[in-house]
């Protein structure tokens, strides 16, 4: 059995400021027992504008973001997930939004690059087009590490279950999600989708969330929570910044998916989408 916490912040346009939060939370969390942390999509910036992210690319294991990163993930001897921050992209007018994985020692050992992006219209007043800017990533990412096979998402990928199902077939246990869920559609699905990927996959969910008003005039829904395989709130936190945590009992698991063998009983195969 470990400890897990999800962290919730309301980020804005000012990277330091953003960190010297994000670094007051990661505290927070270790001072609770902490052992894996979960920082919310945009962590480090929710700018104005996604061209504030192009112009803030950092590259693969250089920039103030990920040396932030790193540096919380040794000194406090944690695995650190980064929500997601601007990395470079093929398409030098555009950046990856990257979830990178850090180890106790502020090694980064893994990397997602979100792959669903946010084309929406959540109202006549309110659209998104992350496809504009970002370029998306093509690779599930599941990764061993001490507490686990640890699965990577990214937010609007909530709403994709074949994405999850891969990393089922992948041995995933424990699904970490940075997000920052929009204020309309998370009051209307952020519960639901959470839970449902945890029982799906009989699997723990990790959904850290941005949670309240940002200086660019967007809401955030915030409701960060921690799901266990049976799709049971052990903690969740409302609006505002803070921290929440919850132990994750991988014995219980185990238990849990050889009486209920859901994964074994499936019987749809996999098909090529019909155009």
């Amino acid at each position: 059995m470990y400890r897990v916490a999800a962290i919730q912040m309301a980020s804005g346009p000012n990277i330091t400021a953003n960190l010297r939060e994000a670094g007051r939370l990661i505290n927070e969390a270790v001072n609770m027992g902490a052992e894996l942390v979960i920082l919310p999509e945009n962590f480090a910036l929710m700018g104005m504008h996604l061209t504030d992210n192009v112009n803030n690319c950092e590259k693969q294991g250089k920039g103030p973001i990920q040396d932030f990163l790193s540096q919380q993930a040794a000194e406090f001897g944690i695995w650190l997930v980064g929500g997601t921050l601007p990395l470079v992209a093929n398409d030098p007018l555009k950046y990856r939004a990257t979830c990178l994985l850090f180890d106790n020692t502020g090694e980064c050992v893994a990397r997602y690059d979100k792959m669903h992006l946010f084309d929406v219209s959540v109202s006549p007043t309110e659209q998104y087009c992350e496809s504009d800017l970002i370029e998306a990533g093509n690779k599930v990412v599941v990764v061993d590490t001490p507490y686990g096979r640890l699965g990577l998402a990214v937010c609007y990928d909530l709403r994709f279950p074949e994405l999850f199902r891969c990393m089922l077939n992948q041995g995933v246990d424990v699904i970490t999600c940075p997000s920052a869920f929009t204020s309309p559609t998370g009051k209307a699905h952020w519960d639901i989708l959470v839970r449902a990927r945890a029982v799906e996959n009989l699997a723990y969910v990790i959904a850290a969330n941005q949670g309240g008003y940002h200086i660019n005039g967007r809401e955030t829904h915030g409701h960060s929570m921690i799901i266990d395989p049976w799709g049971v709130m052990l903690r969740r936190l409302n609006r505002g910044a803070g921290v929440v945590c919850a132990d994750v009992d991988l014995e219980k698991q185990d238990r849990l998916r050889g009486n209920f063998p859901t994964h074994e009983h499936r019987r749809i195969p996999c098909q090529q989408p019909i155009h």
